[in-house]
């Protein structure tokens, strides 16, 4: 038995895996190392170590304004190259994993396994070349639209539909990534992208940090038939764990207080700047952190688990992840500050009794049965 089946099933420790932590933009723009601690922010080494994680989607975030210059492609390479910098330097305590092969050796080790996973646009054009660049500089999950902006082959959630789902770049994309074996993480593409994603691919899709359109009835979260249909075919839903995705009252908070909803880059325009002058005015969104909505109107944890309770009885306990979205922005539910308390999670989950089998494989086995399927080939 590989070594992560056994320790999935040996008390008292849970195997963790994180589908989507944002990691490597705040070092980027700001400098610093992801092994020091750091006083403020939702995640470094030493509290993700802190909190039991095992395994993470090591998140490369591509923010929209690098769109209209079309530098996209520059900036997930500047990310990419401090992304594997960084970990080489900290090679002691985190190492990139290619395969659900690698995570059984690096936890096996003590170390946490980091899978490269892109958020926004490797190439607007969807470029099957770039693609297949990055994946051999070892990325292996990849967003499916740019973002909430468009692209060229894939619709957003949260921008005006331009090819109704996918066009034929799109359809090709996904079976690229299908034959190299990469993540299809379709967090932030429309419904009618998702749907498509879903009839094309022939290994599962992931949707890594996601929500519930029945909790909060916005683009970006997930309505029930779309969730079936994912399951359906053996994918799994991330629940992000901030409070605006699922907690209404906090959404109106933060889009009364921002003037717009948190999805919202209509406004982006950096159409005649250079790459630097781009870095600097997206330097202060980072770490993206949460509102300041009143504590009163926050959830608590366990009110946050509702929400997983209600995909399971949708899909069963098999198709229901973990996919934070720490450093990415979320409103994090009552006590939690931070990826150090993740264990947090684990603990709401038995004051609620799901028996141990269940919270085994919604914090991580679920994600690395799908991740072994599609990587291990």
């Amino acid at each position: 038995m590989p070594f992560l089946l056994a320790a999935l099933l040996s008390p008292p420790g849970v195997f963790t895996f994180d589908a989507h932590v944002h990691v490597i933009n705040r070092q980027f723009y700001h400098g610093g190392n992801i092994g020091d601690r750091l006083p403020d922010g939702q995640f470094d080494l030493p509290r993700a170590r802190k909190g039991g994680v095992n395994a993470l989607f090591f998140s490369l975030f591509v923010t929209e304004e690098y769109y209209p210059q079309h530098y996209e492609t520059k900036q997930a390479l500047r990310l990419v190259d401090l992304a594997l910098r960084q970990l080489e330097e900290n090679r002691d305590t985190i190492e990139l994993a290619r395969n659900g092969r690698d995570i059984d050796r690096i936890v096996a080790s003590g170390k946490i396994a980091a899978v490269l996973d892109m958020e926004g646009s490797l190439d607007r054009d969807g470029d099957l070349g770039v693609l297949r660049r990055f994946y051999q500089m070892g990325l292996r999950s990849y967003q499916l639209s740019a973002h909430n902006a468009q692209n060229g082959y894939a619709d957003s959630c949260c921008s005006p539909p331009q090819w109704h789902g996918l066009n034929a770049r799109g359809r090709a994309l996904v079976a690229e990534m299908n034959r190299l074996g990469m993540v299809i993480n379709v967090s932030h593409a429309s419904d009618e992208a998702i749907s498509q994603a879903i009839d094309v691919s022939t290994d599962p899709v992931i949707a890594t940090h996601h929500g519930l359109r029945e909790f909060n009835d916005i683009p970006r979260n997930m309505p029930d038939w779309l969730l079936k249909k994912l399951a359906a075919k053996g994918g799994l839903i991330g629940f992000q764990i901030g409070n605006e995705f699922h907690n209404r009252r906090v959404f109106d908070w933060r889009t009364q207080h921002a003037g717009k909803p948190f999805w919202d880059t209509a406004r982006v325009n950096s159409s005649n700047l250079s790459i630097e002058q781009i870095d600097k005015i997206v330097a202060p969104q980072f770490p993206m952190l949460g509102s300041q909505a009143p504590d009163n109107l926050k959830f608590t944890v366990d009110q946050w688990l509702q929400v997983t309770d209600r995909a399971i009885q949708l899909v069963g306990e098999d198709h229901v992840i973990l996919g934070t979205d720490f450093d990415g922005g979320p409103t994090l539910p009552l006590p939690m500050r931070d990826i150090s308390d993740t264990p947090l999670v684990i603990e709401a989950m038995r004051r609620r009794g799901y028996s141990e089998e269940r919270i085994r494989k919604i914090m991580g086995g679920n994600l690395l049965r799908v991740f072994r399927q599609i990587t291990d080939k």
